[in-house]
């Protein structure tokens, strides 16, 4: 049995950034599910919110045992451990992070059985202005407001389906096309099954083809979610 296959307890020797911390150890754990604004780093400097989300995960953590839990995946491609992190009153680090409005939601497949939950917790932060999301740079955009000022940036879009698609892996919200890779639609079921009119709200890196179209690709469901429809 793999030593990181089971939940277990570790005590927490430093904070890296909002979303990042070592053990006693020396193992390095990524908190699973979420993302935080990024610190400084080397000549960039911090990203809005990034330093409040720190320190708020060393006011959780810093220096206390913490109880971590995972998903399918237990190593990043970085060598880091994928962890739910809890502490002993049951707290869910990860969720009240999202909560406070200091990550937002940020999935990969196959870990995505607590996505549900967290991106609830995000919607209640968004509508509520809480946190980092009263941030010119992290706030939702709608299809106009795509500039060359966002291009790479991940970012979430709220937007109204135009029109339907015959593919079942495309949407097309304004001037954004949002699709689904192939090698991610298998966790999609039958596809994107959504009509013209509907409201939806989509995650992803926003990109640009050779032919100058936006375009957005999402990896899991909980990269687009139906929020109004007919």
């Amino acid at each position: 049995m793999s030593w990181v296959s089971t939940e277990r307890w570790v005590t927490v020797k430093s904070v890296t950034d909002g979303d990042t911390f070592k053990t006693s150890k020396g193992e390095k754990i990524r908190l699973l599910g979420i993302n935080t604004p990024e610190t400084r780093h080397d000549t960039s400097a911090a990203q809005p919110f990034g330093n409040k989300a720190k320190q708020a995960l060393q006011d959780l953590i810093g220096h206390k045992q913490v109880r971590l839990t995972f998903d399918k995946e237990k190593k990043d491609r970085y060598g880091r451990t994928l962890a739910h992190v809890y502490l002993r009153d049951g707290l869910w680090v990860n969720a009240e992070l999202v909560q406070r409005g200091l990550a937002h939601v940020y999935t990969f497949v196959p870990n995505i059985k607590a996505a549900g939950k967290l991106t609830r917790l995000e919607k209640y932060a968004i509508q509520n202005k809480i946190g980092m999301w009263v941030s010119s740079r992290w706030k939702v955009l709608a299809p106009k407001d795509l500039n060359q000022k966002v291009l790479g940036q991940f970012r979430l879009i709220h937007g109204i389906l135009i029109k339907s698609n015959k593919s079942s892996w495309r949407l097309q919200l304004g001037k954004l096309s949002v699709t689904v890779p192939k090698k991610y639609r298998k966790w999609f079921g039958r596809g994107l099954k959504y009509r013209a009119g509907d409201e939806i709200l989509v995650r992803g890196r926003l990109r640009m083809s050779k032919k100058g179209k936006w375009f957005l690709s999402v990896h899991t469901p909980s990269d687009v979610v139906r929020i109004i429809g007919n």
